[in-house]
């Protein structure tokens, strides 16, 4: 897949897969930062990328961060839409500080990782009665 990458500061290196394995590439940080205990902070990722159609990028926590640093994503997961790729739209991690410590990021630090998940999009077809039988609601499987 050919995608278009642009780095805000050119001596950092592009993102790399780390191993033959890897699905994600890990996000290195453009700035060094300290977040405070129960902080959410918002850390530059250093590019732009240009998603391909039919794609997300999903960006997640490399899973050490939080273990080893004591950061985790605020919201979860990012999602960045394919049409976020303008010369502003610099790919940003959003960590929340779940310790009682602040946290220092120093710059080139990978802690997150960004992973290429195609997507679809739904046309609504709105019906007045559902015709699969109910599973009994939010927990049913844990009888």
């Amino acid at each position: 897949m050919d995608v278009k990458i642009k780095r805000i500061d050119k001596s950092l290196p592009l993102p790399k897969y780390e191993t033959e394995g890897s699905v994600g590439f890990d996000l290195l940080c453009r700035e060094s930062a300290e977040i405070a205990p129960q902080e959410i902070a918002l850390i530059p990722a250093n590019v732009i990328v240009e998603t391909p159609p039919g794609y997300m990028l999903m960006i997640c926590m490399r899973s050490s961060t939080p273990r080893k640093v004591g950061l985790m994503m605020a919201q979860g997961l990012g999602i960045i839409d394919n049409d976020y790729c303008g010369e502003e739209d610099e790919l940003k991690i959003q960590v929340y500080n779940f310790t009682d410590e602040p946290v220092t990021i120093e710059r080139g630090s990978r802690i997150a990782q960004a992973i290429f998940v195609r997507v679809g999009t739904a046309e609504w077809n709105e019906v007045d009665q559902m015709t699969i039988p109910s599973r009994g609601g939010f927990g049913s499987t844990d009888k």
